[in-house]
């Protein structure tokens, strides 16, 4: 499932920053998640960075957009990562 910002976030940026897949944008007023891009840090990190560095847990795991480990792993070789 790919992660979403929630309306906690305080637009600090860290979250940007940590993003392997680049998911993650500045938007007004808050950042989001693009969960075309997220592959909840799968074949990266035994955890999803963003919700990791979040001052706020304005990152949170998206019900829309769930989705299998294989799934994931498979968006992120298909985007060249």
């Amino acid at each position: 499932m790919a992660y979403m910002i929630n309306d906690e976030c305080v637009a600090c940026g860290e979250c940007e920053a940590v993003c392997p897949m680049e998911a993650i944008t500045e938007g007004d007023p808050t950042y989001v998640i693009d969960p075309a891009r997220c592959v909840e840090c799968k074949g990266f990190h035994e955890e999803s960075q963003c919700a990791e560095v979040c001052p706020v847990d304005a990152c949170v795991p998206d019900p829309d957009h769930e989705e299998s480990e294989e799934a994931l792993l498979a968006r992120k070789e298909k985007l060249g990562f």
